[in-house]
């Protein structure tokens, strides 16, 4: 069977970093299929960065109540589900089906060609999570596809371009205590000319507030609970970006934003962001050890060699401003 000019359904839940680790194999499916009709089934909130990037064609919601049936051994079948699978040559699904059970039940009502991958990487393994997410895709003859995750989306209209920061992430044990963050902030404000992005969603809650008011208005920005593609936009914009080991900075990753990471303790070679311009630092006795003087130092770092690729680029579109100044 070919699905060179057919139709490809990618199944992919999970969180926002989940699925930008899930990138590189959807990208290398569009790559190696240009012509077939490439669909997403996943959350919309996130999946809708695959559409903004151009990496599917459509994107289609997974929270039909009808596609708890096909987790059921023998269940009762959704006939509009039924008649959806049975559009597609090849499936793909990287859904948590230990037993089997969801692919025995889409076989019920398609004979698409169907590959099972992994929901989550086995961290023992040790292997990165781009590659295990790809892995599955040699059946279909594809190898040695490029395992970092890479998205470009419209740019925001902004005529600034401010330094990201994201003082949260979905786990209180991953997050840098808010002190230092107040810190590194007063420092910014102080030390550098830079306009700076505060953004967040509902987990950082008063974090984030709190943390803005302490910065003047005219130089901060709350980008907080706002849709992932619009966010992405702003993010494509910016110089740099300071996060934790979030979803967040994995997008910040994916769109070639030069990315300072501060690690906790997530096994650093299965779900480190990739790319060539990510910095992650981290302290051997947690992250709470981590200083406001290392971090600093880090990020002085950072900005210097982002300001020294933009003058080496010479005055290329959207680089004659620079990154600020940045003075230690």
């Amino acid at each position: 069977m070919t699905v060179k000019q057919g139709r490809i359904l990618v199944i992919r839940g999970g969180a926002i970093g989940d699925f930008i680790l899930t990138l590189p194999a959807i990208a290398s499916l569009r790559q190696r299929f240009p012509a077939a009709h490439l669909e997403l089934l996943g959350y919309p909130h996130i999946a809708q960065l695959a559409l903004a990037g151009g990496l599917v064609d459509r994107v289609q919601a997974i929270e039909a109540r009808g596609l708890a049936g096909f987790f059921a051994r023998n269940g009762d079948l959704a006939e509009d589900l039924c008649d959806y699978f049975s559009e597609f040559d090849l499936i793909i699904s990287y859904l948590y089906d230990p037993d089997g059970i969801f692919q025995t039940n889409i076989a019920r009502c398609s004979t698409a060609q169907f590959i099972a991958g992994p929901h989550r990487p086995d961290e023992r393994a040790g292997i990165h999570a781009t590659h295990v997410f790809l892995k599955p895709l040699e059946r279909l003859a594809i190898f040695d596809a490029d395992p970092v995750p890479r998205l470009s989306v419209q740019k925001s209209p902004a005529a600034v371009h401010p330094l990201a920061l994201h003082p949260g992430s979905g786990s209180e044990r991953k997050n840098w205590p808010e002190a230092n963050w107040a810190a590194l902030l007063a420092w910014l404000t102080d030390a550098t000319s830079l306009g700076l992005l505060l953004v967040g969603g509902e987990a950082e809650g008063e974090r984030l507030q709190h943390l803005a008011a302490s910065v003047r208005p005219s130089r901060r920005e709350v980008c907080q609970s706002r849709p992932l593609t619009e966010l992405a936009g702003r993010l494509q914009d910016c110089v740099a970006f300071v996060g934790h080991d979030s979803g967040i900075t994995h997008l910040a990753a994916a769109l070639g934003v030069p990315t300072l990471v501060l690690w906790a303790d997530t096994a650093e070679a299965v779900w480190r962001p990739q790319g060539p311009r990510v910095v992650l630092v981290r302290d051997a006795a947690g992250l709470r050890a981590l200083s406001v003087a290392r971090v600093r130092e880090e990020l002085t770092r950072l900005l210097r060699s982002v300001a020294t690729a933009a003058t080496e680029a010479g005055k290329q579109a959207g680089n004659n401003g620079g990154p600020g100044r940045v003075v230690s």
